[in-house]
């Protein structure tokens, strides 16, 4: 792996180190309880949390405000927080056991068998951490990573998230390379396509109706390597019954950002609506950076 900038995990146990030992037993639970444990903490909390006038601002430029699925909503954030330990603390055959059925599995191995690498776009929809440790039991990723700023936080997330065949990059120039490295020798990069774009890398296209700042990482790791993008989701099931896995093939992006950014928000779009509730609306996909250009309609009336 070239360029890698991963540090050195220290030996020595960070802050509120002891509460892993209590994670690790709460991570143990069975899945339906920890599942109905989530939603009802997502329903006692959503009245109290900070994002909930972005959720149903963003909600509604989606057509989708109604008080039935702003609740889904808030019940499936709290289970995907729970359901974190078993994915991440679990041993790592029994984290991907969590996957019962898996639907265009046939497009990832077609993509390792033609020897291009594999752009594993992962939306935060549904179980997204899972569907990358889905692949990285199928063939090497990288994903690039920001540390959190808690210690403890820190070490739970590459505990959870470098396994398998997965492997962690900064993400800056040195980890953009790194994804380069892999992508050429036929691995897969992971990207969240549903970021909002930073440091100018983006460009704006519509994501429900609306300008967002889109990144255009995927489009050049693409056009570099002649990867194969895929879309995946991970479908959380009723009941804790577990996850099922999509694989979904993606046109070829066209060399032109926005057509590229366009298509992909296009498809974006098209997944959410088929399971509004998995979705991460309290993200504030329409905010703008502060080194971005305005967004259409802004800059004409300026």
């Amino acid at each position: 792996m070239l360029a890698l900038s991963i540090p050195t995990v220290n030996p020595r146990l960070p802050r509120h180190s002891g509460m892993f030992p209590y994670l690790r037993l709460i991570a143990r639970l069975p899945l339906p309880l920890l599942h109905a444990l989530g939603a009802l903490l997502g329903l006692v909390a959503h009245p109290f949390s900070g994002r909930s006038a972005d959720l149903r601002a963003n909600l509604r430029q989606a057509g989708l405000d109604r008080l039935g699925l702003r609740l889904r909503v808030a019940m499936h954030f709290g289970m995907g927080v729970l359901e974190l330990l078993p994915v991440w603390l679990r041993p790592f055959t029994a984290s991907i056991a969590l996957v019962r059925e898996v639907r265009g599995l046939e497009h990832l191995e077609a993509a390792r068998q033609s020897g291009r690498g594999v752009l594993a776009m992962t939306p935060h929809l549904g179980c997204w951490e899972l569907a990358g440790l889905y692949v990285a039991s199928h063939m090497p990723i990288v994903e690039l990573y920001r540390p959190p700023r808690q210690a403890w936080a820190d070490r739970l997330m590459r505990m959870g998230r470098e396994r398998g065949q997965a492997r962690l990059a900064a993400p800056d120039i040195k980890g953009v390379r790194a994804l380069l490295a892999a992508l050429k020798r036929g691995e897969a990069a992971g990207i969240l396509p549903d970021q909002v774009a930073s440091r100018g890398d983006g460009v704006w296209a519509p994501f429900f109706g609306r300008p967002a700042y889109t990144p255009t990482l995927a489009f050049r790791l693409a056009r570099a390597t002649g990867a194969v993008p895929l879309l995946l989701f991970c479908e959380r099931l009723t009941w804790g019954r577990g996850f099922r896995l999509w694989v979904e093939p993606l046109p070829d992006f066209p060399d032109d950002a926005a057509a590229a950014a366009a298509r992909l928000n296009a498809a974006l779009e098209a997944l959410i609506r088929r399971h509004p509730e998995q979705y991460l609306w309290r993200y504030r996909r329409y905010k703008r950076p502060g080194d971005a250009p305005p967004p259409p309609g802004e800059e004409a009336a300026a």
